[in-house]
């Protein structure tokens, strides 16, 4: 069995490219208290939608999909749920909210990484939920010529629940010395994480909640404020490319996980990048200003297309009436363009 030991991770020289990114990062952090004290109300709207984006896009990875308005109103508690999907979609949320708002009190072991697997899975009623896998899974690539293949062969069912273990106690241990960056040691666990693929189904959800998990305890709080999930779902291709280039020879532990590692510190650093521009807009504006000159300043450095609910997502003090409103009277001035009608319908700036 495959043994963790990240202590050797403080004697590893890393790249340029990892050190600016972790330092960039340290400088967000470094001013996240901030921004959140400034602007608490308007933040608040940036956690909902945060949470609806999350619990959105880390389940369309998985390829588990329901309706846009109906997940409005299932994280709504408006509707019922009538899927096996719509479940599992509820079921992340349950958890993506206990993290919300107790991680301090959840620690890293596989006792609480059981009973958060069981609380995603219950309200489909599976029964795998909360128990480690009891069957060998793999990871499997289709060729373009349509065929299957094993890339990577996960540890065995008889070996996981001592996998998993060892591995938070690794990851405790490291952090209890101090001696590695968390960012540089959560990416790291993730991936070793993905590698034992500990449940039956939902290893990937999982991770991404482990992710906020570890990133919220370290005092990494973007992703309450910017979904990681999102990020991660846009960008899936290069998630699945830097995995599968972390995951080779793990095994043996000669596995590289500087891919794995650069892909997540990109996606952290991207979600920070959105928090500051976001918090910024609404400093730069200040409280006189109007629901128009607001949507018409989002408008202003908006490159490309864009929807009434991309407009919503990135000015969290307006409402959704007043934006409507005030994208009515921008198409009325001429300020933009709009493409299609109904929920296709898209706009775009226009440049005299």
């Amino acid at each position: 069995m495959r043994r963790f030991d990240y202590s050797k991770l403080a004697e590893k020289k890393w790249s340029n490219d990892i050190l600016t990114l972790i330092a960039r990062i340290h400088e967000y952090k470094g001013r996240q208290d901030l921004f959140i004290r400034q602007k608490p109300a308007e933040l608040d709207r940036l956690v909902e939608i945060a949470k609806i984006q999350s619990t959105e896009a880390s389940n369309k990875i998985e390829g588990i999909v329901t309706t846009d308005v109906r997940l409005k109103q299932l994280l709504a508690e408006k509707i019922t749920p009538r899927s096996r999907d719509e479940n599992e979609i509820l079921g992340y949320r349950d958890v993506l909210n206990t993290i919300h708002e107790s991680y301090e009190y959840i620690p890293i072991k596989s006792s609480y990484i059981l009973q958060m697997h069981r609380d995603m899975m219950r309200r489909a009623g599976l029964s795998f939920g909360g128990r480690f896998k009891n069957v060998q899974n793999y990871i499997n690539e289709v060729k373009p010529d349509g065929t299957m293949m094993t890339r990577f062969t996960p540890v065995a069912p008889y070996d996981t629940p001592m996998a998993v273990e060892n591995l938070c106690k690794a990851y405790e241990y490291a952090v209890s010395t101090e001696k590695v960056d968390a960012l540089i040691l959560i990416p790291i666990f993730i991936c070793d994480f993905l590698c034992i693929h500990p449940f039956n189904d939902g290893n990937g959800r999982m991770s991404r909640l482990l992710t906020l998990l570890l990133l919220y305890k370290s005092g990494y709080i973007v992703g309450k404020y910017i979904s990681i999930e999102k990020q991660i779902e846009k960008t899936k291709d290069l998630y699945y490319e830097a995995l599968e280039a972390s995951d080779a020879h793990w095994h043996k532990e000669k596995n590289d996980p500087v891919p794995f590692l650069k892909y997540m510190l990109s996606v952290i650093l991207a979600c920070y990048t959105d928090f500051e521009e976001r918090v910024g807009m609404m400093s730069d504006l200040g409280k006189s200003s109007t629901a128009y000159d607001i949507v018409k300043k989002y408008v202003e450095e908006k490159i490309g297309t864009f929807t009434s609910a991309d407009v919503m997502a990135h000015c969290p003090s307006v409402g959704r009436s007043s934006i409507l409103a005030a994208l009515k009277k921008l198409l009325q001035d001429e300020k933009i363009l709009k493409h299609g009608t109904g929920r296709s319908s898209r706009y775009v700036r226009i440049d005299l």
